[in-house]
């Protein structure tokens, strides 16, 4: 398929406001994709890499916009580029409204197989651009790394704009920047992949669940259709979604459930555990791998697994005397690329295991939760005992309530609560699974922008505007700038500053990539904040690595929370 194509069919899909049409349009690009329907799948909806996938293009703002500067010709700077985008808004627009397919010289010819038709042409004629072409050079692009890693990228994504029409180039500038932005989400694609090739949407979803790729998914539905699909399993050393609890009550729960499975909540990170008989894959939660920081972990499972696994715990940092410690310490580790053996010295962890995804051949989503339990525990042993989360299934209220205290009282954050019969639901967040925090509450909020301090602090980013998700961007609902020290401003600062967008003055206009958990005292409608509701007294309480900004708390959450109260 040549991009020109495709980007037709995006353009015409970007046009549709109805969720239908959004679909027949999706079906149809799905249908004509030929050989690259892997790849158009997932450029759809933005990705160049599978879900499971953690392999990163690495490309920022700053860096698009040099390639785009270049390729538009002698007189445009980034300073234009990066202006007009804070003008219009929208990269891909930007890009689209210039002259590219004139720039000759060696990046030109260079950069991309092929580029230009040898007299200085770009874009048009026999060398237009194909999916292929941009997948294989995206990938060039990804896999490049070390001295002079900058300049090479720069240089194929300039070969690439060199040789892209307008509407080529809106949508590989947006597909470089995670920015396609034109309303085909999972569903959609779950759905057109479906009607394109006459298979049950249940079927997809599953397959989806065990894959989280829709590229493959797609083909095996058009080549193998129903039977294909059902033969998709869980792959060891494949990660899949974790699946996510939201917050609820005892009362709650034992009314939809009549007995509820409770476990202590423990304040770490999530990770998922893959043992293939002889080497062992760790993954987060955002299905990153962080198999090198934690050599322990790895360690301990290969002496207590004897047979291939996919396991679903948390890692905890613990003090010398076993205490659990805050979960910043805990991502002290995640974060660590080298020198693993002091922080390994400094951060003690330990892995929690409290599910089993699959044990000894056997695929266990769909098994009830007790059930799963009951594997877990038999593939950990006696020599992974130490790991296993007690699980206790429970109809009297008195006696959760003692479970979560002896949670609090050996420090832990409080209890989860979950339907004993419950199926595991990969990526999926429901009422299957409950968590419970006594006294302060809090929510998982996206930092969108931010203000320079003052004084000693002027060279530091010092309040923090932070928003709940909605199904269309994010809504402000405060700033926060209580509960922070200043060595923690010094690393927010380092960590939110790649993501800056642009600046007026003090304020900082943030590319949502980064979740805060904020405590707050009450939730008040305000007039203020576009969210139409204002955290009293909102408190930084620390950041979210584990958690992608769209799986952070949703207005429609924040607006239940108000009722509550």
């Amino acid at each position: 398929m040549e991009l020109a194509a495709f980007a037709e069919r995006a353009r015409a899909i970007e046009a549709e406001s109805a969720d239908t049409d959004i679909v027949e349009r999706v079906t149809d690009l799905l249908e004509t994709a030929g050989a690259d329907l892997p790849v158009v799948a997932r450029y759809v909806q933005g990705r160049v890499f599978p879900a499971h996938d953690s392999t990163k293009l690495d490309i920022g703002p700053a860096l698009c916009y040099e390639a785009i500067a270049k390729a538009a010709g002698r007189n445009v700077t980034v300073d234009d580029v990066e202006e007009r985008v804070a003008d219009v808004g929208d990269v891909g627009e930007v890009a689209a409204r210039y002259d590219f397919g004139g720039q000759q010289g060696l990046a030109a010819f260079g950069a991309g197989a092929g580029a230009g038709d040898g007299d200085g042409n770009g874009a048009g004629g026999a060398d237009d651009l194909t999916v292929a072409e941009v997948d294989a050079q995206l990938r060039d692009l990804a896999a490049t790394e070390g001295s002079g890693s900058r300049d090479t990228k720069r240089d194929i994504l300039f070969g690439l704009f060199n040789r892209a029409g307008d509407d080529e180039a809106r949508y590989l500038a947006r597909l470089v920047l995670s920015e396609m932005r034109i309303g085909v989400g999972d569903g959609a694609v779950r759905d057109a992949t479906a009607d394109a090739f006459d298979v049950p949407v249940g079927e997809v979803e599953r397959a989806l669940q065990v894959t989280n790729d829709h590229g493959e998914v797609a083909v095996v539905a058009r080549e193998e259709g129903l039977d294909g699909l059902e033969s998709l399993g869980l792959e060891v050393g494949r990660p899949v979604g974790a699946m996510l609890a939201q917050a609820g009550t005892v009362t709650e729960a034992l009314d939809d459930w009549e007995a509820a499975a409770v476990e202590w909540k423990f304040d770490g990170a999530r990770v998922q555990v893959h043992y293939d008989g002889e080497e062992t894959a760790l993954f987060s939660r955002n299905m990153e791998a962080v198999t090198d920081p934690l050599p322990e972990v790895v360690e301990f499972v290969e002496d207590a697994l004897d047979a291939p696994a996919i396991l679903d715990g948390e890692v905890v940092a613990v003090a010398d005397d076993g205490s659990p410690l805050p979960f910043q310490e805990v991502l002290r580790r995640f974060r660590r690329k080298h020198d693993v053996a002091k922080a390994r010295e400094d951060v003690l962890v330990e892995f929690r295991a409290f599910d089993c995804l699959h044990a000894d051949g056997d695929d266990l989503l769909d098994r009830p939760l007790v059930e799963r339990h009951n594997r877990l525990e038999a593939a950990l042993g006696d020599a992974g005992a130490e790991a296993l989360s007690a699980l206790t299934v429970s109809d009297d209220p008195d006696g959760i309530a003692d479970i979560e205290a002896e949670a609090l009282e050996a420090g832990h954050e409080g209890i989860m609560l979950k339907n004993p019969e419950s199926a595991y639901t990969p990526g999926r967040r429901g009422k299957q699974w409950l968590k419970r925090k006594p006294d302060v509450e809090t929510l998982d909020l996206v930092v969108t922008g931010a203000e320079w301090g003052e004084g000693r602090r002027a060279e530091l980013l010092g309040t923090f505007e932070v928003s709940a998700r909605t199904d269309d961007g994010f809504a402000p609902l405060g700033k926060v700038a209580t509960g922070i020290t200043d060595e923690e401003l010094e690393a927010l600062t380092e960590l939110l500053e790649p993501h800056v967008l642009g600046e007026d003055g003090a304020d900082v206009d943030l590319d949502p990539a980064v979740v805060f958990e904020v405590g707050y005292e009450e939730i008040q409608t305000s007039p203020t904040y576009a969210a139409g509701y204002a955290l009293r007294f909102p408190r930084f309480l620390g950041v979210r690595d584990d958690i992608d900004p769209a799986d952070a708390d949703s207005l429609e959450r924040v607006e239940r929370l108000a009722e509550r109260q």
